[in-house]
């Protein structure tokens, strides 16, 4: 079995309880996503050992951070974890050097470790500004650098882009992914924000009022029907893609993925280029045969999977598998029982829009 993180965690809270047991992948970015007021940030407390009050078990890959029944409980400094804030903990009396340097002296981090952090994380350059001289997003990578000095077996992310703008959002987004690809370190990343959990995700762990409402690698939870409820809008495929033509005269690139392929605008992509695309339900209808003199460009054969209610009684989420992969599409009703669909039929998903998040 490959290694875990298990966390089996309950805090009582004012207006709700924290009641988490799950198992995730030892690897990667787990993205925790759910409103304000979910039990995130609370369970990510927890995990670093910062809530008095939580009870359960907390082990990585076999080492016990915290087991309540057998009387283990490893104070926050003996946990190895980093845990980067959505606001930036850096020392205004201190440059970038010397804010590094202290997280050092505070932890079993060696120089080198430092030094590694400060070349994958891009900062060499800002070593002697003073913190009142960086953005955002550089004081970001300083604290996310700070946090790796220290070695971490685990790094929390409690909403580390919350703070910035669109455009400095948009400035430390590859740096994150460069942490994801180079890094055998699993990360838990808070979120409410969809379009980072698209783009930087492996995993995603849903959350409401404490409690676990759907966990998975993040393409089934997207497309599946426990998370529907709680997505809205946001219900749809998650595909990861590569380029596999280009049509220079219309300005258009064909991507294929397990299952299928499409064409999207080329903003500049190569062929072979690995990509991973966004298609959202309302994105996509249903035909039950091959279309023809339509200007939607995109039609993936597929067969019915399942056929779910939505929020509304007047729409249906149809789910259709493309091979291994699946495609939702969020349609009336009306059309399901005009069209006649039932799970194991032959359709086609017409898809109107694709978004390349990565």
């Amino acid at each position: 079995m490959s290694p875990q993180l298990h966390l089996c965690v309950q805090l009582p809270r004012v207006d709700f309880s924290l009641d988490v047991d799950v198992r995730l992948p030892a690897h990667g970015i787990t993205a925790v996503y759910g409103v304000s007021g979910s039990g995130k940030t609370s369970l990510l407390r927890a995990v670093a050992g910062l809530e008095p009050q939580a009870r359960g078990r907390v082990d990585l890959a076999g080492q016990v951070w915290q087991d309540d029944a057998q009387g283990i409980r490893l104070p926050t400094h003996q946990r190895p974890v980093g845990y980067v804030f959505q606001e930036a903990s850096l020392f205004d009396h201190l440059d970038v050097q010397g804010n590094l340097s202290f997280g050092l002296r505070r932890s079993a981090g060696q120089p080198h470790t430092l030094d590694a952090a400060i070349a994958l994380l891009g900062i060499g350059g800002l070593l002697q500004r003073r913190v009142q001289q960086l953005s955002g997003g550089e004081r970001q990578r300083v604290a996310i650098a700070r946090a790796l000095a220290t070695q971490p077996a685990l790094l929390l992310l409690d909403e580390p882009l919350a703070a910035l703008d669109a455009a400095r959002r948009q400035d430390i987004l590859p740096w994150l992914e460069k942490l994801r690809d180079e890094l055998q370190l699993p990360m838990l990343y808070v979120t409410h924000a969809m379009d980072e959990v698209a783009r930087l995700a492996d995993t995603m762990l849903l959350m409401q009022q404490g409690r676990v409402q759907a966990v998975g690698p993040v393409s089934d939870v997207l497309a599946g029907s426990d998370a529907a409820l709680m997505l809205g809008d946001d219900v749809g495929a998650l595909l990861d893609a590569h380029v596999q033509a280009l049509d220079i005269t219309w300005h258009l690139a064909q991507v294929g993925f397990d299952g299928g392929a499409m064409w999207l605008r080329d903003t500049g992509l190569v062929l072979g280029q690995r990509v991973r695309l966004r298609v959202l339900a309302r994105d996509v209808s249903i035909n039950v045969q091959a279309a023809t003199g339509t200007s939607i460009q995109n039609h993936v054969p597929g067969v019915v999977q399942s056929l779910t209610p939505d929020l509304h009684p007047s729409q249906v989420l149809v789910r259709v598998a493309c091979g291994p992969s699946v495609l939702v599409a969020r349609v009336t009703a009306r059309a399901v029982h005009e069209l006649g669909l039932t799970a194991g039929q032959t359709v086609w998903a017409q898809v109107k829009s694709v978004a390349l998040v990565k």
